[in-house]
Formats: structure tokens, C-alpha cells, sequence
């Protein structure tokens, strides 16, 4: 009876913790700006772009319409010690999940309201930047709580259904499992796909070399075709003169993708572009005066990539090797911006796989507030295609590039 007992006391200390206020506190906003500037920067200098109040303000005015934007600082002894941003946002089950699944049905009738830290819009730990010097186990408390907070302010628009903390990769997430205290659980999507940069490469050109024969004429053997077919692969200075054609090529690829809670403003892509300057690079695929796709490349912090936003024209995808020369031109525009890793996502496993990125295991917490939804939301999980990660070795000297 001891075990028993045991795990009776601890489940009502947690169950007491997660009813009395963690010792933080907190100014919770509307707006980043709202907030004091500094002491957000102090904090988030040298993190994440998406943590950036230049990105935030972007996020608030051209934010997807079913998604709305929060901010809040935490304190502790009057001092600074975390920022977060969360985001407030209601998805369908025919948002989704296309209607070629498997999960539609019942499923596209299922209407979740979910508070996330974290970004809907990019992959990676964008929800949570810790001051220097804070022990994360001891912070990851605050974030439950800021978590709560904002639930309880959304119930004025209705039912908080699930709340998530998002995307926590292996080995980036100290401290992440005190969030077990409040109820959370870790959910593993599908992995994030990484490739390391190697410190010899110069240039392209030289990744490239680094390839096994058969990769690098498979690669060149795209940027040929793409020749043949009287396209060229460039970079785009203005996107703001392009950005409804930009944004029209990335509905045809939004529309195909199996998960697509949100979609972008047709403004959005400009408005990242200008926030981040010399971060961020876009490049297309044109034909003549035509674009048929396009990808962008952010600096997410000094050392990694995000192979970002990608669109192009779905009906060419049998004639032109559109999305490989497009992923290939990330792989460019990377090493351009001085970085060190590229991250490109947890969707086309394979075509990445390729490229010679390597899967990172990825996690979210989540926490739902009562059984029903949670299996309903359990359900709608379950529905989403999780690929296994291929087994590619691309590169003559695997060990150059780890």
C-alpha cells in the first residue's frame, strides 16, 4: 500500500499546486508594445527572429483571421525574467484535415479552441525565451500559469479546449517536464528535419562535392531540367510588388497539405520580409515575367536557417521539379546568411532526407480541460499522418557534417 499511497499525495500536491499562484507576476497584453520594450529585448536578444518584437508587431496586424496574438512578461522580485508569446486561436476539424484524408467525416464537424505558447505559423520553440541566469525548471511554472491566465481572460469569447505548449525539440527544452506538475502531457509529432552546415563548405558549390555521385547529379540533373525548360532560379528584392502572386503560389500548396490549421494574409510575406531585412532571403522559380514558385529562408538566431514559406504552381509539378529546386535553393541561401544548421520541418520527410538533413525528435506539451474534448482532440491527433523519418546517408563523409 505504500506505492499507493504515495502516488495519492503526490497527485493531490500537484493538484494543489496547479490551484495557487506559482510567485510569478505577470503583465499579460494585447500588444507586445504595450508592454516595456526593453526588458522584452533584454531578454529575447540573440533568440529566436519569432520572438523579436519586429515579428510580433507583424504577427498582430497580419495575423491569420482565426488566430489573435498575446504577449506577456514575467517577474520575479520586480526583475524580468521571461517572455512569452501566445496566441489564442479556433480550428475545425476541416481545418485541419484535408478532405482527402481518411480523418474527414465526423472530424470535420469538430470546432477546438486552443491557447498556444508558442507560433501556429513556424516550427521551433518561439513561445518562450528565459532571462539569463534563470533556472528553466524553476520558470516553466510561470509559463503554466501565464498559460492559465490568458485561458481564463479568453473565456469571454468562449470554452478554452486545449492549451499547448509548442514545439519543443530534443535537447532544447530544459526543465520542459515540471509542466507535468500542471497536467500537461508530451505529444511527439512528427521530427524536425536538420541539416548541419558543414565549417569546410564555402559555398554551395562545395555541398554540393560533399554529396555522394548520385545525389549530386540528381541535383544537378533538377537545375537542368529547369534550364532546359527555360527557367531560371533567383533572388526576389521586392516582395512587396510580387506578394499577391507570391501568396496566390502558397495557397496552391496550403490547399494540398494534409494539416492546415491556418493561412497566411496575402501582406503577411512583405511584412516578415521587411521585419527581418538582411535575415531573410526570398527566391523564385520564373519563367519569362512568370513565377511558378517561390521559397524564403529566414535567420531564426545567429546560427540557424528556416527554410520558411514555399509556394509554386501545383499544375506544373509533373513537368518541372519545382519543390526539389526550390528546397535546393534553401540549402544556397542558407550558407549565404553565415548560418550554421538549416530547419526545415516535419512535412516531405523524404525529398529533405535527400538534401541530407537528419531528424530531431519533436514534442508538445498539451493539456486539455475536460475528458470529452480531450478525446475528441485525441481523435483529431491520431487522424494526422506521422511519417517515419527515411533512412538517407547523401553525403561521401557523413562525420564532416555532424
Amino acid at each position: 500500500m505504500v506505492k499507493p499511497l504515495r502516488d495519492l499525495q503526490r497527485a493531490w500536491a500537484e493538484h494543489e499546486e496547479r490551484h495557487r499562484p506559482t510567485g510569478f507576476d505577470f503583465a499579460l497584453s494585447d500588444s507586445v508594445d504595450y508592454l516595456d520594450g526593453a526588458a522584452w529585448d533584454g531578454i529575447v536578444e540573440r533568440g529566436s527572429f519569432f520572438l523579436q518584437r519586429r515579428y510580433l508587431r507583424v504577427l498582430e496586424r497580419y495575423g491569420p483571421a482565426n488566430l489573435k496574438s498575446r504577449s506577456c512578461l514575467v517577474f520575479k522580485n520586480r526583475a524580468p525574467i521571461a517572455a512569452i508569446a501566445l496566441q489564442s486561436i479556433r480550428v475545425s476539424g476541416e481545418n485541419v484535415v484535408s478532405r482527402r484524408s481518411v480523418a474527414s467525416g465526423a472530424l470535420s464537424r469538430l470546432s477546438v479552441r486552443a491557447v498556444v505558447c508558442g507560433n501556429v505559423l513556424s516550427w521551433g520553440r518561439h513561445g518562450v525565451a528565459f532571462a539569463r541566469g534563470v533556472d528553466p525548471s524553476k520558470a516553466w511554472p510561470a509559463v503554466a500559469e501565464a498559460l492559465y491566465r490568458l485561458r481564463r481572460a479568453e473565456r469571454l469569447e468562449g470554452q478554452t479546449d486545449v492549451v499547448i505548449v509548442k514545439d519543443l525539440f530534443d535537447g532544447e527544452a530544459e526543465g520542459v517536464e515540471s509542466l507535468a506538475r500542471f497536467s500537461y502531457k508530451p505529444l511527439e509529432t512528427e521530427p524536425n528535419m536538420i541539416l548541419a552546415i558543414s565549417p569546410q563548405w564555402r559555398g554551395y558549390q562545395d555541398y554540393l562535392a560533399a554529396l555522394h555521385s548520385k545525389y549530386r547529379k540528381s541535383a544537378v540533373r533538377i537545375e537542368r531540367d529547369l534550364s532546359g525548360a527555360g527557367c531560371s532560379v533567383e533572388r526576389l528584392d521586392d516582395v512587396r510588388s510580387n506578394s499577391g502572386e507570391l501568396h496566390e503560389l502558397y495557397l496552391q500548396v496550403q490547399a494540398a497539405a494534409a494539416v492546415r490549421p491556418v493561412a497566411i494574409h496575402k501582406d503577411y510575406l512583405a511584412a516578415v520580409a521587411e521585419a527581418a531585412a538582411k535575415d531573410f532571403i526570398c527566391s523564385v522559380v520564373r519563367r519569362r515575367d512568370r513565377i511558378l514558385g517561390f521559397v524564403t529562408t529566414l535567420r531564426d538566431d545567429p546560427n540557424t536557417a528556416i527554410g520558411y514559406l514555399i509556394g509554386f504552381d501545383r499544375a506544373l509539378r509533373d513537368e518541372l521539379p519545382l519543390y526539389f529546386a526550390l528546397l535546393q535553393r534553401v540549402v544556397a541561401d542558407a550558407m549565404e546568411l553565415g548560418c550554421r544548421r538549416i530547419s526545415l520541418g516535419r512535412t516531405a520527410l523524404e525529398p529533405k532526407a535527400k538534401l541530407g538533413a537528419r531528424p530531431v525528435a519533436t514534442r508538445v506539451w498539451a493539456r486539455h480541460s475536460n475528458p470529452m474534448v480531450n478525446v475528441a482532440v485525441k481523435r483529431l491527433i491520431g487522424a494526422i499522418p506521422h511519417d517515419s523519418p527515411p533512412e538517407r546517408n547523401p553525403f561521401r563523409d557523413p562525420e564532416s557534417v555532424e
